[in-house]
């Protein structure tokens, strides 16, 4: 998850007892991308936050959203070339903006999950008369209520088998009751390795491959704080056998945030453990970490051992155990 996408769920958690109204993009041609997922946030008092398009939409996207507090409505934006290309887009495009209404405990679910790096939608009717929003990793949290059982199905399922594609989306979704409007965020992994070596070049790499980002950190202090700021998409690779460096588990564990993972040989973790338990830490909390961390595929090299690290992230985040395909009993894929 990005950091403006955090900064969004922020602002909306913060706007929602004030009438908050959403523009979203229902239909786009041009601009020589596709940008999934955006969405401006904000009060008929003119307060807003977030971004269509990198602001080439503004003059349309910020009065709507303004006026979509009260209600639903839809709105024609056109960029011409020269304003597309100032943004950083390829090409002029236009697109139909659909703002309304947020209810605020539809603002503060989804305002929550996007701020804590949670997969999450945002599904409406295509005129934003009604809108749902799903949350927790499944996208088994519904808020609210399209209007009728079979379109909240529809969404549901929609959602649902759009997040095992594993990427943000915005789609519209036809129906016999009439098309829905859906924006789905998924999080993008944060790597944060702490050591050098090898392995932590491999893991770079490897997360590089999946599309997430990761960092590199050496010093205490700023790996604690590191930490303490994780959402439930960030990932720890403690490679430092440092026992200083318990304390940025200890900071995990106590936000109760991320995936948290520590290298090292039976020794190493055992010690590790009565560490961490003589500190405080519960047996139910100690299982929260990750050690020593990759599931077991036999990998020897740093290359290995890094595939084997992201595997297992990959399986926790989907609450999977990592077993082979073929022993498992469950379906292919989702």
């Amino acid at each position: 998850m990005t950091a403006s996408l955090r900064d969004l769920g922020s602002s909306l958690r913060r706007l929602a007892g004030s009438g908050v109204g959403v523009v979203r993009v229902l239909d786009r041609h041009g601009f020589g991308t596709v940008e999934s997922g955006q969405m401006v946030v904000g009060t008929a008092a003119g307060e807003s936050a977030g971004v269509l398009y990198r602001g080439a939409l503004d003059d349309s996207a910020l009065p709507l959203v303004a006026a979509s507090a009260d209600g639903p409505q839809t709105r024609e934006a056109h960029v011409a070339e020269s304003a597309a290309i100032d943004a950083g887009l390829a090409c002029a495009g236009g697109a139909t903006l659909l703002g309304h209404p947020l209810p605020v405990g539809h603002a503060e679910v989804l305002g929550a999950a996007l701020e804590n790096g949670e997969p999450a939608a945002l599904v409406s009717t295509a005129d934003g008369a009604t809108a749902i929003v799903l949350t927790g990793p499944e996208l088994t949290t519904v808020t609210g209520a399209l209007g009728s059982d079979a379109l909240d199905e529809s969404a549901a399922t929609a959602a649902r088998t759009l997040l095992r594609r594993g990427a943000t989306v915005t789609e519209q979704i036809p129906t016999e009751a009439g098309d829905l409007l859906l924006d789905l965020w998924v999080p993008v992994p944060s790597v944060l390795v702490v050591g050098a070596g090898a392995i932590g070049d491999a893991l770079a790499a490897q997360a590089a491959l999946l599309g997430w980002t990761s960092r590199s950190e050496s010093d205490l202090d700023a790996t604690v704080a590191a930490v303490e700021a994780f959402t439930a998409a960030d990932v720890l690779v403690l490679l430092d056998h440092d026992p200083a460096f318990d304390a940025a588990l200890l900071a995990g564990l106590r936000h109760g945030r991320g995936f948290l993972g520590a290298l090292g040989s039976r020794r190493t973790q055992a010690a590790r453990r009565e560490r961490l338990l003589a500190s405080g830490v519960t047996e139910e909390e100690l299982a929260a970490v990750h050690g020593p961390v990759g599931l077991d595929i036999g990998a020897r090299t740093p290359a290995e051992t890094a595939v084997s690290i992201v595997a297992q992230v990959v399986a926790a985040r989907a609450g999977r155990g990592g077993t082979a395909l073929a022993a498992s009993p469950g379906r292919i894929g989702a």
